[in-house]
């Protein structure tokens, strides 16, 4: 067992289970932000009623969210001493300014919103969602930065070997950052309008199901044969009204149209940070296209061994000609560098084998392979690419199926809806996976513009492991963190079906509460509950939030 590879995994399961839940609390933290908006500007009870459901769901992934983002700090002094040390001069400052300002921030307006349903004034409770949200996002512009400069090192000079920072504007507006800071914004939207689609649909089918909506055949008039939803209730159940007819097909639509949008937008940005990659990582995107030679071709499916080092078993089923030199510099002429050509540059750049150098240990003397996985890299853009896409063609057929005021009654459409959920969960976690694994063998991607300078900067990854930590050590924590995060995992997702399956009512106590008044029909009591009554829920651990 090599401790760097088992570290690696480590990082990687812990990183990718707590993305999870990011690009959803971003997300859905600003959807809900908009609903809260509209309910105070319009006083519309279903608005009112869509922010409790769909907050509740943003704190239940908030809190995971922290849990899990806290084992991602320790991390860095457990199995990455050596990166930790090489890159903490350009990294306190991001960092600090995440935790101290951003997060910070983020936490204590959140409370206030949770304890302040009743003790603040409306437009107080909703300010402080919005700077709640708005410091996510300032939080994860913070954790981009620090990233990007993994991507590409600028602003730094290196003495006694490691980097440190002299021009922090160079830092924080370093373009790789000021890409990927609205390409991993839009994909969050992606990911809520993935769920909001998904669980409003879920709900719409459950009221037809249950008999309260009902699809009838107009048998008079200019609207003959046509079809026309008529909106019921059920009386005696909580929030099972007419106004919850409204609350899911209003979610439904504002997820449809959100997940479009924000795949439009993801499409033009990951374009912009796709040009720069081939200008500062030149290897990832060859590998992500499987160029293995120079040319101008789009690869859309190559086969062969992914895993060869020098290409010499892949072969391209389907090209498209000059696709590549578009993509990479907006013309079909000019000529891209495939894998082979650049390893040999990379060789003479950085060396052929790791340095003779104690940080190493063993890996020492070892060959350097300058190509990452191409299967990760070659599947995993395609994927990115592919489940986004497939989440906003699903937007674009709910809207047009649902255009009538509810869905079919077909239970195999319901479950692919639902199914649909992880769609843009699967883009965002492709994405990125891609864009760490194609930064192998570098922790640190050395930034082209600096070759040959004695400030330029970059840092193997076989480098960055803790030296004093055993492969044994570190396999340990892998399975104790596992086993934690798959706990973990089974809590929120039956908090989460839980609130899910009970609806609105499961975030709305008081309407549960409601008398009815048996006077041959339903009433509205002015506060939104549509006059239903049902058992107070039980065991509602989250009702001290409302």
């Amino acid at each position: 067992m090599d401790a760097l590879e088992i570290a690696r995994w480590q990082f990687g399961i812990t990183t990718v289970y707590h993305f999870m839940m990011v690009p959803l609390t971003i997300g859905l933290g600003l959807v809900v932000a908009v609903l809260e908006t509209v309910w105070v500007r319009t006083g519309k009870v279903e608005f009112l009623r869509m922010t409790k459901f769909w907050g509740k769901l943003f704190l239940i992934n908030f809190i995971m969210g922290v849990a899990t983002g806290i084992v991602q700090e320790f991390q860095f002094g457990m199995a990455w001493s050596e990166y930790s040390r090489f890159v903490g001069d350009v990294f306190g400052a991001p960092l600090a300014m995440e935790a101290l300002l951003a997060f910070f921030v983020e936490s204590t307006f959140l409370g206030l919103w949770i304890f302040g349903w009743k003790l603040l004034r409306p437009g107080l409770h909703l300010a402080a969602l919005w700077i709640a949200v708005i410091g996510s996002a300032v939080s994860a512009y913070f954790i981009i930065v620090a990233n990007s400069w993994m991507q590409h090192p600028v602003g730094v000079k290196v003495v006694d070997g490691r980097p440190v920072m002299t021009d922090a504007w160079a830092v924080f507006t370093n373009n790789t950052a000021l890409v990927a800071v609205p390409h991993t914004i839009l994909g969050a939207l992606g990911v809520a309008g993935g769920f909001l689609l998904g669980i409003a649909w879920y709900h719409l089918w459950r009221r037809r199901h249950d008999g309260i909506d009902t699809v009838e055949v107009a048998q008079e008039g200019t609207a003959r044969g046509k079809q026309r939803v008529v909106v019921g209730e059920a009386v005696g159940v909580a929030g099972r009204d007419r106004t919850d007819h409204a609350v899911w097909l209003k979610s439904l639509r504002i997820g449809a149209v959100v997940a479009m949008i924000s795949f439009a937008g993801t499409a033009i940005t990951g374009d912009l940070q796709g040009k720069l990659m081939f200008e500062q990582q030149p290897m990832k995107m060859a590998a992500a296209e499987a160029a293995c030679h120079d040319g101008t071709s789009f690869s859309v499916l190559s086969v062969g061994n992914l895993g060869s080092k020098d290409c010499s078993d892949v072969a391209a089923v389907i090209e498209i000609p000059g696709l590549l030199s578009f993509l990479a510099h907006n013309d079909f002429t000019t000529n891209i560098q495939g894998v082979n050509s650049l390893q040999d540059q990379y060789r003479k750049a950085y060396g052929t084998a790791v340095p003779d150098n104690p940080i190493y240990g063993d890996r020492a003397g070892q060959a350097i392979n300058y190509v990452p996985v191409m299967e990760v890299t070659y599947w995993g853009f395609r994927a990115m690419i592919g489940f986004g896409g497939l989440a906003a063609l699903a937007a674009l057929i709910a809207l047009v199926i649902t255009r009538k005021g509810t869905v079919p009654e077909s239970r195999w459409l319901m479950r692919l809806a639902v199914l649909g959920i992880f769609a843009p969960f699967g883009a965002n976690a492709a994405g990125w996976i891609f864009t760490e694994m194609g930064r192998q063998p570098f922790v640190v991607a050395p930034n082209p513009a600096m070759a040959g300078s004695v400030d330029q900067v970059f840092m193997f990854t076989a480098a960055a492991v803790s030296p004093g930590v055993t492969a044994g050590e570190i396999l340990t924590s892998l399975i104790v963190l596992t086993l934690l995060y798959a706990a973990l995992m089974v809590v929120e997702v039956r908090l989460l079906v839980t609130y899910i399956r009970g609806g609105v009512a499961s975030a709305m106590p008081e309407l549960a509460e409601t008398a009815q008044k048996h006077d041959g029909g339903p009433h509205d009591g002015g506060d939104g509950t549509g006059g239903a009554v049902a058992e107070k829920p039980a065991d509602d651990v989250l009702a001290f939030a409302y």
